[in-house]
């Protein structure tokens, strides 16, 4: 059995980071409550939730089925909608409103909850969260199941459409939920009814004769299964987690025997189960394709059975899937998901900026991904894909305010497109309240919440810093407490420092990522002083045994220089463009910054930057400075039409005429936090 690693629990890191405690903290005083006001339509401007009014609608009717037993009579709704609303928005039916996943945004809700509860205590907080659990758990059917879509509509249908309906995907993440209450809190009533459901699932599928050989739609309650497994030790949950996943792709397709409709004797579709992950078993998959979000949720879920099981053969698909994201499908943001059609995976090497998807969920489940890897295997290249997609991707997501959000995150944009181009219109160019299908919001809020536990892991005697957040961080080592306060000014400066605080002597190691941003480090302290041309990193750690004593320190100085990077050249839309990094962050270009047109701009790729701070919606960020130049002579001087006096839209080619312009780039994580404008992070370069 190979040595894993796992999540420090949350009880054991304290995080004190400037950076990251500013984002933990908006999530905790303006992101929760606003959710909270969100799943109860109390937002105004935004689209209604519906989501805790469905739960009050189904535990009504819960109650009545109870009273009046066989006297009871169902009223049955139509099941043929993805979307629900009301004729009359003011006064709605007692039926099921908003998107048939709905029930899954107080899960996700609660998860955030509970891992804010354990970084802050508040009172008010979890009064009104054990209030929730309350209103949800009324609404639970005697036999286990709680799926507000079908509780309301129609129970006689449950389980009969996987392929679509999402009823496994909302058992996923109220399993989520309830495992992270139950841990935060210890309170158990939730975890209770998440298990009450799981039972009830495991009775449904299975191998076993009689029982259902389908499996998610959408993928998470793999992973949920396993999170179960894992705090209850209970092996029927990782089992039917090893069900869903070696059922999947097999023939003959559970799909297709769910919906024959769909299939033509004689002219199947083999491309017809790509989008659900569900075209080849998962074992022999070799490429990610179809929803970018199902995807990586069944990958995480992969990592984690193949991690529990000592599976070689399932962790080396997860290995060749994670390669193929990243060295072919991945943005330069740690976006995936190229395609609006679908919310899709494209083909290798197609990554457009101006109409990429990019959605913030698919990011957040790259993220689950990684860290999952990492347990199996400490690897740069799972935390470096890590660190990318949450400082980019993920934290353009949301506002500086926390009070509006991406969905979907471009790498180029021109609002004037966006409002009139169909071909755009799912992007946007200013992030919105909220949405009816609200996945991204909660999402972000839950991953941030519990950074801790991506930041950091462990095994027996090894302490594992992949991410550099500060904060004061503990494990147990042979019985003794390994104890660390970490102060960093990262992301800004390169300058982490790991102090021991534990009073007794503990032999232990400590593993700290050099990442692959950073072109030379030094290390002092307990190591001497070390450089990166007289340390051995193994897969891109820094390894550092010692008997470890309260005063030991690490000191770790990483060189944060800006870094002009190219594409592959199979990337179509990059070529003669390049993207700027500075450590975890890509920059983009705004039109706040350096005016309309952006496109007629391009950097001097051979100057340097200069990095300055600056302000943005009261945040400071490191902005980067830089000699660049503007096209003028198709703009300024261009031919003209000598009857309509309007400039041609072709003419003979000339030789460019530039002036010189001052550029300023800030983190693309930042940007449209001062109003609508064009965003480029892909930009023309002179060398």
């Amino acid at each position: 059995m190979k040595q894993y690693t796992k999540p420090l629990s949350l009880r054991n890191v304290q995080v004190n980071d400037k950076f990251w405690k500013e984002k933990m903290e908006l999530v905790r005083k303006e992101v929760i409550p606003y959710q909270w006001d969100a799943l109860n339509d109390k937002v105004e401007g935004a689209a209604p939730s519906f989501c805790m009014r469905n739960f009050k609608v189904a535990g009504k009717i819960t109650k009545a089925r109870r009273e009046l037993g066989d006297k009871y009579q169902d009223k049955v709704w139509p099941l043929d909608t993805f979307e629900t609303l009301p004729q009359d928005m003011e006064h709605p039916e007692d039926r099921f409103y908003g998107f048939l996943f709905q029930d899954s945004d107080f899960s996700k809700w609660i998860e955030a909850v509970a891992y804010s509860l354990t970084q802050h205590p508040d009172e008010e907080l979890e009064r009104i969260a054990d209030g929730a659990i309350d209103i949800v758990c009324a609404a639970q059917q005697d036999n286990g199941y709680l799926d507000t879509y079908y509780i309301i509509n129609d129970m006689s249908k449950v389980f009969t459409n996987l392929r679509d309906n999402h009823e496994l995907y909302c058992f996923g993440h109220l399993t989520e939920g309830a495992v992270a209450y139950y841990e935060a809190t210890g309170k158990d009533k939730l975890l209770n009814a998440a298990r009450r459901f799981a039972d009830y699932v495991y009775d449904c599928f299975g191998e076993e004769e009689g029982k259902k050989k389908g499996y998610p739609g959408h993928e998470i309650a793999e992973m949920a299964l396993m999170r179960l497994y894992d705090v209850t030790g209970e092996e029927k949950y990782r089992r039917l987690a090893e069900f869903f996943i070696n059922q999947r792709g097999t023939r003959p397709y559970y799909f297709d025997e769910e919906h024959p409709e769909v299939v033509k004797k004689g002219h199947e579709n083999e491309l017809r189960h790509f989008y659900h992950q569900a075209h080849l078993p998962v074992r022999v998959q070799d490429e990610a394709l179809g929803h970018s979000v199902r995807a990586v949720y069944l990958y995480s879920g992969m990592a984690d059975v193949a991690r529990v099981d000592d599976d070689d053969a399932l962790y080396e698909a997860c290995l060749k899937l994670w390669n193929n994201i990243t060295q072919k499908k991945m943005y330069v943001t740690g976006g995936i998901g190229a395609t609006h059609l679908g919310e899709a995976f494209s083909f290798n090497y197609d990554l457009p900026n101006d109409t990429a998807y990019s959605e913030t969920c698919a990011a957040i489940g790259l993220v689950f991904f990684a860290r999952r890897m990492l347990e199996i295997k400490p690897d740069r290249r799972f935390s470096d894909v890590m660190e990318r997609a949450l400082y980019n991707t993920v934290l353009a997501g949301m506002a500086a305010d926390g009070k509006s959000f991406f969905y979907v995150n471009p790498l180029e944009v021109y609002p004037k497109a966006c409002h009139e181009d169909a071909r755009k219109f799912h992007v946007k160019p200013i992030r919105q309240k909220w949405f009816g299908c609200a996945c991204c919001p909660p999402n972000i809020a839950r991953l941030l919440s519990s950074l801790a536990m991506y930041a950091y892991t462990e095994n027996e005697d090894t302490l594992f810093a992949h991410l550099f957040v500060g904060g004061s961080v503990k494990k147990a080592v042979n019985g003794k407490e390994l104890s660390f306060e970490v102060t960093t000014d990262m992301p800004w400066q390169g300058t982490t420092v790991y102090s021991c605080t534990n009073e007794q002597s503990v032999h232990g190691s400590l593993a700290i990522r050099i990442p692959e941003w950073s072109r030379s480090f030094k290390v002092s302290g307990v190591t001497g002083e070390l450089d990166e041309n007289s340390v051995q990193l193994r897969d891109g750690y820094l390894y550092i045994a010692h008997d470890w004593r309260k005063g030991d320190t690490v000191r770790l100085e990483l060189s944060m220089e800006p870094e002009f990077i190219a594409a592959n050249n199979e990337v179509r839309e990059d070529i003669n463009k390049t993207a700027l990094r500075r450590g975890p962050f890509i920059y983009c270009l705004e039109e706040a910054d350096n005016g309309t047109d952006l496109h007629t701009l391009s950097v001097c790729a051979a100057a340097k930057p200069e990095t300055v701070m600056m302000n943005i919606a009261g945040t400071d960020v490191a902005a980067l400075r830089i000699d660049g130049k503007k096209l003028i002579n198709v703009c300024d001087s261009p031919d003209v039409d000598a009857e309509t006096k309007t400039a041609l839209l072709y003419t003979t080619l000339k030789k460019p005429e530039y002036k010189d312009v001052k550029l300023t780039y800030v983190p693309y994580y930042a940007w449209n936090n001062r109003g609508e404008g064009e965003m480029s992070v892909w930009v023309n370069y002179i060398l």
